[in-house]
């Protein structure tokens, strides 16, 4: 049961990756653009804030059994995008989707497919 509902969350978190992703290729992939444009980065801080909120949602269990990623500063961001009220760091968000996305969402289909094959 918890192993997946941990598979779930991940998914999701899959989900709003791939979700940056697409808003990337649609907006361009250019600071220069984001930086300008609050549409583009209200779509992007919207997925980082769920998949910070996501994390809320794995158990301790997997946290401590999983430690590739920094799952509380993942929900940490969550924070400062939610509660920055318009005034969040374009330079810093964007860092996080060219970077820190990107291996997020490696990690997280690694794990699935160990459980997937864990659980044949």
């Amino acid at each position: 049961m918890r192993a997946d509902r941990n598979a779930e969350v991940l998914k999701h978190m899959v989900k709003y990756c791939d979700q940056i992703e697409e808003t990337v290729l649609r907006f361009q992939k250019d600071f220069a653009v984001f930086a300008k444009d609050h549409i583009y980065q209200n779509a992007v801080a919207l997925c980082v804030l769920q998949i910070g909120e996501l994390t809320t949602k794995l158990t301790e269990e997997f946290k401590q059994t999983y430690t590739g990623m920094p799952w509380n500063q993942i929900k940490a961001m969550r924070n400062i995008v939610a509660h920055n009220y318009g005034s969040i760091d374009a330079e810093i968000l964007w860092e996080t989707i060219e970077n820190d996305v990107p291996q997020l969402k490696a990690y997280c289909l690694d794990i699935l497919q160990t459980l997937n094959n864990e659980n044949r």
